[in-house]
């Protein structure tokens, strides 16, 4: 019984990590989706930025294997493993759902991030590399990606102005990601989220748009300065 969640943990992994293949997979939400579509929204991040899903699935699957034949019965283990089960559950079915309803895929990006992020709240000092930076890194796109989600939502269902609320979705991110940092320092989270901003950078020098570029820059600096006073003491 004690190897029950922790099997579970490492099937839902693998379920999560395959969901692109056994769907059609996801290209962001077509603009004709929404009753006004949404071309190249301002806190969308280049699409290249996408690219960090391949390290975060390989590493959720590793760290689950991990824990299944050598933190089974590890508590500190334990007690992360219920959220992150929740969030991986839920990201299986995420895609098929995004590709069906914007409005239902927000509402579980929002559930898959509550629970990575408690899991990585809940997650031990020890076993860094095999516990708490995959989550982190997971977590911390999360915390981009659901963000994104909602702004595109509230538009795309006539919410304006359109830079205003992108530009307020971007600091919940930010506002997020520091609370998160304040209680469980994590540099593979704080990266994420930093890559995230990266992308949502690059995706505004082109049309230029002020506001989300110094919003993201800033933003960025702030994650980065708390983490290099950890380093430096």
């Amino acid at each position: 019984m004690t190897r029950l969640i922790p099997l579970a943990t490492l099937l839902a992994a693998i379920s999560f990590a395959l969901s692109p293949v056994f769907s059609s997979g996801f290209n962001g939400f077509p603009p004709d989706r929404f009753p006004v579509p949404q071309y190249d929204p301002p806190i969308r991040p280049a699409g290249w930025a996408f690219s960090i899903w391949l390290p975060i699935y390989a590493w959720l699957v590793i760290s689950a294997t991990y824990g299944l034949f050598n933190r089974a019965e590890d508590p500190a283990w334990q007690r992360m493993r219920p959220p992150l089960l929740v969030s991986l559950i839920v990201g299986t079915a995420w895609i098929p759902v995004a590709n069906a309803s914007p409005i239902w895929s927000t509402v579980l990006i929002w559930i898959m991030w509550a629970g990575a992020a408690l899991a990585l709240i809940r997650s031990p000092r020890a076993d860094l590399w095999w516990l708490r930076a995959p989550i982190g890194l997971y977590a911390g796109w999360l915390t981009a990606a659901s963000c994104v989600a909602t702004a595109v939502l509230i538009t795309g269902y006539g919410g304006t102005p359109v830079m205003p609320i992108h530009a307020a979705l971007l600091l919940l991110a930010l506002a997020l990601g520091s609370l998160i940092l304040r209680r469980t320092p994590s540099p593979a989270y704080a990266a994420a989220l930093i890559w995230a901003l990266f992308g949502i950078t690059v995706a505004n020098l082109d049309p230029l748009r002020p506001v989300m570029i110094v919003l993201a820059v800033i933003g960025a600096a702030l994650l980065i300065w708390p983490l290099l006073r950890r380093i430096r003491r």
